[in-house]
Formats: C-alpha cells, sequence, structure tokens
C-alpha cells in the first residue's frame, strides 16, 4: 500500500496593506505580496502548502484581533503571520493599551493553538511621509511605543522576529512601489527572504528562498508622479480627515513644551504609557536586542508603510 500524500503546511497571513501585497500587482488585478512568495518556500519539497492571506489595507490591530484571527483559527495554521500596527499610530485615537491587549490576544491565540507566528517591528511612518518635525515627532513617540510591545510580546510568546525597520531595502529605490508607501515586488522579495531566513535558522522553514529577482522591471518616475497625482492625492485627502487634525494638535503640544523646555516630559509619559499598556498583558519592557529571535539591524533612512 503506497504512503499517503503528506498533509500539506497551512500559512495564514494577517496584518494590513503590506501583508495584502500592495506594490506587487498581479496582471489580473490582484496583489501577491511577501507572504505569498514566502510561503512557497516553506514546505518540504513534495509536502504542498494552503495559504489564506486575511491581512486587508487599512486594518488595525483590532481587526487583527477580531475577524482576522478568528478565521485565521478556523484555517488552524501551522505558520501565522501578524504584521500590523502602523495606522494604528495614523489615528487620532491611538491608544498603546489598546494595540497593545489586541496583539497579545492574537498572538498569543495562534501561539496557543500551535501555529509558529512571524511578527516584525515597523518603521516609523512619519520619517516614511517626510513629515515635518513637529508632526514627525509624535508619531515617532507612537511608533517607538508601539514596537516596544511587539518587540516584548515577541519575546513573551515566543514568535519568530524580524526588525523590518532595518532592513537592507529601505535604501534601496527600486525595492519601492510607485505610492512610495509600499514595497515594489523586488522590495517584497527581500521582505519575504527576511523571513525565510529567520524561519530557515529555527528549523522552520525546509524549502529554497525566495527568488530576489523580480519579475517584471521596477516602475518609473512617470509612473510615481500619475500615482501622485491621482491616487495619491486621495490617499492624502482621506487621512487627512482623521490623522492631520490629530497630528496638528500633537504639533501644538509639542511647540509649548519645546518653548518651555519640558520636552523630556513627553517622552517620559509615553515611556509610562507604554510601560503600563505592557503590564496589562503581563509583559515587561523589552529591549529589541533582547529578543531571542530577532534580525539585528541598522536604523533606516526610509522604511515599509501599511495604509
Amino acid at each position: 500500500m503506497a504512503n499517503a500524500a503528506p498533509e500539506p503546511l497551512r500559512f495564514a497571513a494577517l496584518g494590513d496593506s503590506l501583508t495584502e501585497g500592495l506594490g506587487d500587482p498581479l496582471p489580473d488585478g490582484g496583489h501577491r505580496g511577501w507572504a505569498a512568495l514566502l510561503a512557497d518556500g516553506l514546505p518540504a519539497p513534495g509536502r504542498g502548502v494552503h495559504v489564506v492571506n486575511l491581512a486587508r489595507s487599512g486594518a488595525r490591530t483590532r481587526d487583527a484581533a477580531g475577524e482576522q484571527l478568528a478565521a485565521a483559527r478556523a484555517f488552524r495554521p501551522h505558520v501565522a503571520a501578524l504584521v500590523i500596527g502602523v495606522n494604528d499610530t495614523l489615528r487620532s485615537a491611538f491608544d498603546i493599551g489598546h494595540a497593545a491587549r489586541a496583539l497579545d490576544s492574537a498572538i498569543g491565540a495562534l501561539s496557543a493553538d500551535g501555529a509558529v507566528v512571524l511578527t516584525a517591528c515597523l518603521p516609523d511612518p512619519g520619517r516614511m511621509l517626510r513629515l515635518p518635525h513637529a508632526l514627525g515627532v509624535p508619531l515617532a513617540r507612537r511608533m517607538a511605543a508601539l514596537n516596544e510591545v511587539v518587540h516584548a510580546l515577541s519575546q513573551r510568546h515566543g514568535t519568530v522576529h524580524a526588525h523590518l525597520a532595518g532592513h537592507p531595502m529601505v535604501a534601496d529605490p527600486a525595492a519601492w512601489s510607485v505610492d512610495r508607501l509600499h514595497p515594489s515586488e523586488l522590495g517584497h522579495r527581500l521582505l519575504a527572504r527576511q523571513f525565510h531566513a529567520l524561519l530557515t535558522a529555527h528549523g522552520r522553514a525546509a524549502g529554497p528562498p525566495p527568488s530576489p529577482l523580480p519579475e517584471r522591471p521596477p516602475p518609473g518616475r512617470a509612473a510615481g508622479t500619475w500615482w501622485m497625482a491621482t491616487r495619491g492625492t486621495r490617499w492624502v485627502v482621506a487621512r487627512s480627515v482623521d490623522l492631520i487634525p490629530g497630528l496638528v494638535r500633537l504639533a501644538c503640544v509639542e511647540a509649548r513644551h519645546r518653548l518651555a523646555g519640558t520636552e523630556h516630559t513627553l517622552d517620559r509619559a509615553a515611556r509610562a504609557a507604554t510601560a503600563a499598556a505592557l503590564r496589562t498583558t503581563g509583559c515587561r519592557p523589552a529591549h529589541p536586542a533582547e529578543a531571542s529571535t530577532s534580525a539585528a539591524a541598522a536604523p533606516p533612512a526610509r522604511a515599509p508603510a501599511a495604509g
């Protein structure tokens, strides 16, 4: 009697537009992205892989811990990616406590189900958007808080963690799509290879890494100009309804403290809020270098965003 074929490896991807695949379009109008590129290199030859990509553009941590998590658990994945959080920082109602509890719930549930969970720290969106200093500093604090939470939770739950904010792709213009917010096909391939290397080091990837060679040429300057004149303008208008007024308020607070020489109190308050958020999950703050499954890298000049 012939041996039965091995069960396909199941891979679930949760997150926002970064994981949905924006920047790596398919001929049919859909998206591929780093998760699909990574999936092919996860199983041993002959095993096969089933992929479900639950990521959606604009998703926040609460979405990952809600509908996305429910669908992922029903899928019973062997490997699950959870890369999310930038959209939380781009909202006026950002609450590091809410984000921490949502992330802890999602990562904890996937880990308890036996999945190998992939997590990542994310870049400062203010630097990527090239915001003025007064607007960018409040966003930088939010991003630092979110990354501190993700680092601590990745250590607590034993995830395979990547420092995407310091990925070498950030210095390569060809790694960016026309919107200058999401990775291009090359960028997605580099992210997939980063996760594949980490999984291989932990004995969790048995197939070959994704090819670093794009199938399509990177978009030219004309494509970028066209995007900024059409879709880019709509993106800015959509975010302005919520993000810009909130940032202006934060910038005013920043300016007042700067004139008074008390900016340090804002940093102290942000650190205290982060520590309090982690306490609600049973974690203590963890420096990125302490995360045993992380990949160290240098700070970026630009980095991928979500939206």
